[in-house]
């Protein structure tokens, strides 16, 4: 397995919608295991194709006991909305936010070999598959920031430091990566 480059704002590939993956399409078994392999060497709880570079609706995770990849899913979200304490992102490094995400959320979709696949979540589990969602339609967490959250992830995007930021980040995460693969499939 390899550990990929994930990808950092402003990467232009995690403000586009991702294609859906044709049925039937091969060679997805290798990115799927690099994905899982990038996010656990990470820590992270999930991780969509765009940001390892690969425009397709897939993501992967393992959270509160569940541990998937899910591709061409489809959201459904239920519940009230709730603001949690401290929203991050892998591709937005040293930022921690609270966006509204509904309580609960089930994602169904297809696994590489093309069967069925349906997960269910509360909490922790229905914000990773909302935030993972998000990506496939070139979102980003912050976007659904409001306030005074809304302008301080705006200021921090736009200062000068948080470049370097996001280059230490890919420089602390360069140490473990095993490929230079990121393109689109």
């Amino acid at each position: 397995m390899t550990v990929l480059p994930i990808r950092t704002v402003p990467d232009p590939v995690l403000r586009t919608l991702a294609d859906p993956v044709p049925v039937g399409r091969r060679n997805l078994h290798q990115l799927v295991q690099d994905m899982f392999e990038t996010m656990d060497d990470v820590g992270g709880v999930g991780l969509a194709a765009p940001q390892v570079g690969v425009g397709l609706r897939i993501f992967t995770f393992d959270v509160e006991g569940q541990r998937g990849h899910v591709v061409n899913p489809v959201l459904e979200t239920s519940g009230e909305k709730l603001t949690e304490p401290g929203e991050g992102c892998l591709s937005v490094p040293g930022l921690r936010y609270h966006p509204e995400r509904f309580a609960e959320a089930t994602v169904t979709g297809v696994d590489l070999d093309g069967n069925p696949v349906s997960y269910r979540g509360e909490g922790l589990t229905a914000r990773c598959f909302q935030h993972e969602a998000d990506h496939l339609e070139g979102m980003l967490y912050i976007d659904r920031l409001t306030g005074e959250d809304r302008k301080d992830s705006r200021r921090k995007l736009r200062d000068p430091g948080y470049g370097r930021i996001t280059g230490s980040t890919r420089a602390d995460r360069a140490a473990t990566i095993s490929s230079s693969f990121g393109g689109s499939l």
